[in-house]
């Protein structure tokens, strides 16, 4: 039982896309993350997703799966948090260029982009 240093813990990766898990609580992981462009349309059967922009702005793009072609954002400053429901199909983005930096907040059980399977796609998340 040691506090986790946040600000550090992103010093040790820079690659994006690539989440790095920094703590468990019970059956969730405590994920992070940094981002810049446009991730992938997917969505999470049974799993929940908690996202704290911990630096830069996020848009968190939404559709409906039965009707795609009505999509929505949500917009998430440096401080703010979103959650994403279960089977809401969504698709993170950033501004052009900028990088941001994410802390997620999920059940272990959850794929990273769903049943996508992508070039952006994880299976794996080390442990920082």
């Amino acid at each position: 039982m040691k506090p986790i240093n946040v600000k550090e813990k992103l010093t040790k990766f820079s690659k994006q896309w690539h989440p790095h898990q920094i703590a468990t609580v019970d059956d969730m992981q405590v994920i992070l993350a940094k981002i810049s462009g446009e991730f992938v349309w997917h969505s999470h059967k049974e799993e929940d997703e908690l996202f704290y922009v911990q630096k830069g702005a996020l848009e968190m793009r939404f559709r409906h799966a039965d009707q795609p072609e009505k999509e929505w954002s949500e917009y998430i400053n440096e401080g703010e948090i979103i959650v994403v429901p279960k089977g809401v199909e969504h698709c993170p983005t950033t501004k052009e260029g900028e990088e941001v930096h994410l802390l997620l907040f999920e059940k272990l059980s959850t794929a990273h982009t769903g049943e996508v399977v992508h070039e952006k796609t994880q299976t794996e998340y080390p442990k920082i």
